[in-house]
């Protein structure tokens, strides 16, 4: 029997309603945050968002949690275990729990990607607010580009001006400025902005390459962390640690192999200018190298804690 939308939305609002019960700051983001905000129509798995010193009162909670009488176990080998080191760090924990003969996936962030503010200063109820949402969705994969672009023309429709930098749509954006115009420090922030207002003839292609630098910093990025994680997937891999011996079980092996095998921020070792320079690099092979005049400043999405 396959879980409909329906039931597994009801299982993560309570385990959001249970986190917060213990006074853990956390929020549901990504893919169900969208069908919440009416851009989607389904989802297939649960993305949270959790402070990082919130981690350990996470896995508690967790090893408790059953879903028809299954509770999860980690999923995979590349996951880090759900500390608060390497949630800092920009690492990601996955969880699955097998019901009823279908899978329901639970993926915990401490740092939400390529956001520019503490995504705990704002949510909205269960969720993630739509601007963290949308800088979330700024990936490599197109599909997600025109949920960044919906969630960005619903700000903008209820006053709030960030919406401005989510609109990756020409035509929409277009036509919206017909109508409005982007405050100042946001068209400074954004440039392309700027050639919007004024219908400037390079619009078309400094946002093509604007979506391009997007998707090759989070390409840079996932390169990045699959190299920091090798070493640590042999070591979890080596330590057989099947579903049976429970979470915790599986949680401290996992912690000992992460202590001698995965850094804790891949990104800081790495440089964030320098993975900007990469994709700058990139991009200019891909587009028109006087685009990348206008390109955004992107360091502020690129804030993760070093050791």
């Amino acid at each position: 029997m396959r879980l409909n939308f329906a039931e597994l939305e009801r299982f993560y609002r309570g385990l959001v309603t249970k986190a917060r019960g213990r006074g853990i700051t956390c929020a549901i983001t990504s893919g169900m945050a969208c069908v919440e905000f009416g851009v989607a129509e389904t989802t297939k798995d649960c993305d949270l968002l959790c402070t990082p010193e919130s981690s350990k009162k996470l896995l508690d909670l967790l090893s408790d949690a059953s879903l028809h009488g299954q509770l999860p176990s980690y999923r995979g080998h590349l996951t880090a275990p759900l500390d608060e080191r390497w949630l800092r760090g920009g690492w990601t924990s996955h969880f699955v729990w097998n019901a009823r003969g279908a899978e329901a996936y639970l993926d915990v962030f401490g740092v939400a990607p390529r956001s520019s503010a503490p995504w705990e200063r704002e949510l909205e109820g269960f969720y993630a607010c739509r601007h963290t949402v949308a800088e979330m969705k700024r990936t490599n994969r197109e599909r997600d580009w025109p949920y960044a672009t919906a969630l960005g023309a619903q700000m903008i429709e209820a006053g709030d001006a960030r919406g401005w930098l989510h609109i990756f749509d020409m035509d929409l954006l277009l036509a919206l400025t017909r109508v409005a115009r982007p405050p100042a420090s946001l068209s400074r922030r954004r440039p392309v902005l700027g050639l919007a207002v004024s219908g400037d003839s390079r619009l078309r292609s400094v946002l093509h390459a604007e979506v391009q630098f997007w998707h090759e910093l989070d390409r840079v990025r996932l390169g990045i962390y699959q190299r920091a994680v090798r070493l640590y997937m042999r070591a979890v891999t080596r330590a057989r640690l099947p579903p049976e011996v429970g979470l915790v079980v599986q949680h401290e092996a996992r912690v000992r192999c992460a202590e001698k095998h995965l850094p804790w921020s891949p990104l800081v070792d790495y440089g964030v200018m320098r993975l900007i320079e990469d994709a700058r690099t990139a991009v200019a092979e891909l587009v028109n190298p006087t685009a990348l005049a206008w390109l955004p400043d992107v360091r502020e999405h690129f804030n993760v804690a070093a050791e």
